[in-house]
């Protein structure tokens, strides 16, 4: 089961919500981003977060209050979904604020957990979640195109079909895995605890 969370960043692109809409899957507005997603005409299914940014008087009986204030509306958000048996996310709208908002946005992967592929389309790239319970992350990356790989912790990493593979490894909160290459066709990661791997579009 596949679901779209859209962020309350700034707008996506046309292209972006053309997209994000033509999946056919359940859009859910986090918190204040179910407004900004109604005033592009797209239908939301439900506003989860705390909503203090959503106006409430627009979204009575579709709403799921999260109101933990210890994580994020984001992280608070993929949980619920992936507690619902989603097993895709896809995260639109996250992009824009200021730098602990988009850093927060990365550390939200880290903290959800297992049973979901989680995807942040930003509007060249995609931030996308590995999580070790999931098993081996598989990609199809292209000869010379860059795609960089993070850990907040410290962790054993392993990545072949790159430019520069990396086995077993510790890579930190680092610049490790920064501006790595594909050489055409599939580059597999994996590791013992998550990471985010960021690609193009």
């Amino acid at each position: 089961m596949r679901g779209v969370l859209w962020c309350n960043g700034t707008p996506p692109s046309r292209e972006l919500i053309r997209w994000a809409v033509s999946l056919d899957a359940p859009i859910f507005g986090v918190d204040g981003g179910a407004d900004i997603a109604a005033s592009e005409g797209i239908e939301v299914i439900e506003v989860l977060g705390d909503m203090d940014s959503a106006s409430k008087k627009n979204w009575a009986g579709r709403s799921v209050s999260l109101p933990d204030q210890s994580t994020s509306d984001l992280s608070k958000s993929i949980r619920y979904l992936i507690e619902r048996g989603f097993e895709e996310i896809e995260v639109i709208g996250a992009d824009g604020g200021s730098q602990e908002h988009m850093l927060g946005t990365w550390a939200a992967l880290f903290e959800s957990p297992a049973g979901a592929k989680i995807r942040i389309h930003h509007e060249s790239n995609v931030s996308r979640r590995f999580h070790p319970e999931d098993g081996e992350m598989c990609l199809e990356i292209g000869d010379g195109a860059r795609f960089s790989v993070f850990s907040f912790e410290s962790t054993r990493v392993w990545i072949k079909g790159s430019k520069w593979d990396v086995s077993g490894e510790e890579m930190g909160f680092s610049t490790r895995g920064l501006s790595n290459e594909g050489i055409g066709g599939k580059v597999s990661i994996r590791a013992e605890g998550v990471l985010v791997i960021i690609t193009g579009r």
